[in-house]
């Protein structure tokens, strides 16, 4: 980009110092024309000789060339422009695309967390459980609550994979759609 800044500088400089001269040269013949009253001054001064050098070819080459200059200027900054609305949209796509993977992993995490309350809340009940088999005491409210945590971490578990699976799913559909936009591209 600082390449392009630096060119449309340069270009807008050159044109400044064409334009001035162009001024300069047609100012010049303009002087001369006019009678001089002044009869101590010399009509071949350096001047008059500079303006009789000018040739009109000359004045419209550069005239040529301050228009080609100002053209090439203008397809610059219109391809500047373009590349900044690219580059705008492309900044654009891609925070959109790091908010949905935020939000997929902030789901993740979320389930990925009940899941470990749920193991240690059936690992915990799972001990009561053995303490009482192992003293002959068979409680059917231990054995209740340990197949109410083996339930609840089997559905903290499935939604850690559904989770999961629509994070993997939220980072792979942006690289498939780009896939379809390009297809000459697989086939190189």
């Amino acid at each position: 980009m600082t390449q392009i800044e630096e060119l449309e500088r340069r270009i807008t400089a050159a044109l400044d110092r064409i334009a001035q001269g162009v001024e300069a040269l047609d100012r010049a013949p303009g002087a001369v024309s006019e009678p001089v009253s002044d009869p101590e001054i010399d009509p071949d001064s350096a001047l008059g000789s500079a303006a009789a050098e000018v040739d009109p070819e000359e004045i419209a080459a550069l005239r040529e060339a301050l228009a080609d200059e100002r053209l090439a200027n203008a397809q610059l900054e219109e391809r500047v422009r373009a590349i900044r609305q690219k580059q705008d949209s492309s900044v654009k796509d891609l925070q959109s695309q790091v908010a949905a993977h935020r939000d997929s992993l902030g789901a993740l995490d979320q389930d990925l967390q009940h899941l470990r309350r749920a193991n240690d809340m059936l690992v915990n009940v799972n001990q009561d459980l053995r303490r009482a088999l192992e003293d002959n005491l068979g409680e059917p409210d231990l054995i209740n609550k340990a197949m109410l945590a083996e339930l609840e971490a089997l559905r903290a578990a499935r939604a850690a994979e559904t989770a999961e699976s629509r994070a993997v799913l939220d980072a792979l559909e942006p690289l498939l759609a780009e896939a379809a936009n390009n297809p000459a591209e697989e086939s190189a």
